[in-house]
């Protein structure tokens, strides 16, 4: 990919020389989102056109007709478009340097780059109270946060997975009191904890244990444990009572004192958060001697930025209108508020064919984020909280989810992966092993199924790259379906067999080559999304066929 952007850019470049201008240090050079305008556009002449003393679609034309005279290698077709792009269309002999590129890489490297160049950043995310199981609304959050870690790893960051244990609060002498009511045979208090995992875990709670400590750690393996299932592990469980232990609370105050951003009033000490765009300066510490919900989270951030460069809040839907005073709290401190990045998950709605599974932990009709797991898989689970953009509500479909078959995205793309190994198995069953790739005749892979899967395999790294820069793994996943969706379309037509009675050995070989290449980019993508690429699915009657 890389030497077709140095071709296109030195022949942009030439061109504009050609034309008297001096043509910028980067020449604008991206792929079109729509493939009908071709595989790649420039935008030199809207760059220059002031330069040149004319309009964009005029120099265009004549950029055009320089770049005419000496095409560029591979493309086949170029074309001015709208106000004034030129738009390249390139032959499919540029994407065998592509298949090469990517078996080159491999499944560890592929789509890898330096977005992040080495700078430290902290994903938190699930962060729940230590009063129950995760349920399945946790979910969403648990997996987005921790497939966001996995791409910006990816993307060349240093990351660090990490959250926060809200154990300080009047939450956790409630569910304590709960657990020693229902250990006595009571019912809760009202506004305690009414949940069936209440009654349940009273049951173990030994007679002379402390329901408040027993309580914090039996909530704690339990979380840890389903999060485990999901392949979910973080480095660090930080804890909010540490902050009041260690005097974090105070010395965040004496800083803020020090850079004069608080104040007095009413026997509290205030914020002046307005100074740094919030609609209202906030109470740190009430009239009462309490401190706000607000301040641990500031002294929280501190630490977090004593340790990272950047920090990523995965959050709830209910916590939106918190991000303007904890990104005035952070500026207020003297960090960059751009350093501070809130991503926000949208409800989840959780159905049952027609019907809807209502969620609340103190109600006691509470869905386990386990039951979903145990019902759906880890892999389901995975794939379907990822399907869409977390800022647009989900419906999440059990039956669905655990659906076998190619309705099923997380079973449709799992079985491109399967169907492969299937049909190079066969391959070598007939006496094919691949030969070295440098000795394969890449050049006849011309049919356009093939170049589809090559154009998938070549869109790849770029969009990883995208959905790094917007913390956007929904994106891989996406693409990692389009690639699948490439490889049905490959494998269901009977025109392109890999081994037949009709296909050369030469052909064969070229086939097997993109193949490999394809499994390449379905595990790498897979794995960033924490899903796993089988080698089997059920039995396919049309493997038969291959």
């Amino acid at each position: 990919m890389q030497v077709i952007i140095e071709e296109l850019t030195a022949a942009l470049r030439k061109a504009a020389k050609e034309e008297g201008l001096t043509p910028p240090d980067t020449i604008g050079l991206e792929q079109p989102a729509n493939r009908e305008h071709g595989d790649w556009s420039s935008n030199l002449a809207l760059a220059t056109s002031k330069q040149a003393g004319t309009n964009p679609r005029e120099l265009a034309t004549r950029l055009l007709s320089r770049l005419e005279e000496q095409r560029p290698a591979h493309v086949s077709r170029m074309e001015l478009a709208g106000p004034g792009f030129i738009n390249f269309h390139l032959d499919a002999s540029w994407l065998h340097g592509v298949l090469r590129a990517v078996v080159a890489d491999g499944v560890d490297t592929y789509g890898r780059n330096q977005l992040g160049a080495g700078r430290r950043i902290n994903v938190e995310f699930v962060s729940a109270n230590p009063t129950g199981p995760l349920h399945a609304g946790h979910g969403r959050g648990a997996v987005y946060g921790d497939a966001l870690a996995s791409l910006l790893e990816w993307c060349g960051y240093g990351v660090t997975r990490e959250t926060y244990i809200n154990d300080r609060g009047v939450q956790m002498q409630t569910y304590a009191n709960s657990l020693a009511a229902r250990a006595a045979g009571e019912t809760p208090a009202e506004g305690g904890y009414m949940g069936q995992y209440i009654v349940d875990w009273a049951r173990e709670m030994p007679a002379d244990a402390d329901p408040l400590d027993w309580g914090y750690t039996r909530a704690l393996d339990d979380q840890r444990d389903v999060l485990g299932l999901l392949g979910i592990e973080f480095d660090v469980w930080f804890s909010e009572q540490s902050l009041v232990d260690s005097g974090a609370l105070d010395r965040s105050l004496q800083t803020l004192r020090d850079r004069g951003v608080i104040f007095e009033s009413e026997d509290a000490v205030w914020l002046r958060s307005t100074d740094y765009g919030d609609d209202k300066d906030r109470v740190l510490v009430k009239s009462d001697g309490e401190y706000t919900y607000l301040t641990p989270d500031i002294a929280y951030h501190a630490d977090k930025f004593g340790r990272a460069d950047e920090l990523v809040n995965v959050w709830g839907a209910d916590h939106h209108g918190y991000i303007p005073r904890m990104k005035a709290a952070m500026e207020a401190l003297g960090h960059n508020r751009e350093d501070l990045d809130v991503q926000v998950t949208q409800l989840v709605r959780l159905m049952r064919g027609d019907e809807e599974v209502k969620l609340s932990k103190r109600a006691g009709d509470i869905v386990e984020l386990r039951d979903v797991v145990e019902e759906v898989g880890p892999d389901a689970t995975r794939f379907t909280y990822l399907l869409q953009s977390i800022d647009s509500q989900q419906t999440f479909d059990l039956e669905a989810a655990a659906a076998q078959g190619m309705d099923n995205p997380v079973f449709y793309t799992q079985m491109a992966h399967a169907r492969i190994i299937n049909i190079v198995k066969k391959a070598a069953g007939a006496g094919f092993e691949r030969v070295d790739i440098a000795d394969a005749n890449l050049s006849l892979l011309t049919h356009e199924r093939e170049v589809e899967l090559l154009r998938a395999l070549f869109s790849g790294p770029g969009l990883i790259e995208v959905a790094g820069r917007e913390r956007a793994p929904h994106r891989v996943v996406g693409w990692v379906r389009e690639l699948a969706g490439a490889f049905h379309s490959f494998y269901q037509n009977n025109d392109c067999y890999v081994v037949g009675d009709n296909v050369s050995p030469e052909l064969t070989q070229a086939r097997l080559w993109l193949l490999e290449a394809t499994r390449i980019g379905l595990v790498a993508g897979l794995t960033l999304a924490g899903v796993s690429a089988p080698d089997a699915m059920w039995h396919d009657e049309t493997d038969e066929d291959e």
